[in-house]
């Protein structure tokens, strides 16, 4: 069993800890992606979380929103989904021909609406409202 000193070394490259858990009886460190990690920012002098999908209500043209930094730094708004369309995700078959359809493999841009709409479309991603 890995002992940890320092806790702050505790993750892979491209983890931070987040608290900790308990596995197996022992508390170990939560080490969770770079990625999926809810940053807080600033946009238009508001505190928004950044990565996090939600519902849009002002734009009437787009179902969902989220905020994220592009390459430079800035915070942008990135909206997606069509709102007169159900998403199916809950149907292997329907996912499944949505993401070869739209090739989600290979959307690695989370300034673009197809790398949100490819998230949304996994099989345990959820919006809150």
């Amino acid at each position: 069993m890995r002992t940890f000193k320092n806790w702050n070394e505790a993750c892979w490259k491209g983890y931070k800890q987040i608290g900790m858990k308990k596995k197996g009886g022992k508390k170990v460190p939560n080490c969770v992606p770079e990625e999926e990690i809810d940053e807080e920012s600033e946009y238009k002098g508001r505190k928004v979380k950044l990565n996090k999908p939600i519902r849009t209500s002002e734009n009437p043209n787009k179902k969902f929103k989220v905020y994220v930094k592009n390459a430079k730094g800035k915070v942008v708004v990135v909206r997606f989904g069509d709102p007169n369309m159900e998403i199916k995700r809950d149907d292997p078959a329907r996912r499944k021909a949505f993401r070869a359809r739209h090739n989600c493999d290979d959307k690695k841009d989370k300034t673009t609406p197809g790398y949100w709409s490819c998230i949304q479309w996994r099989a345990d991603a959820k919006v809150e409202s």
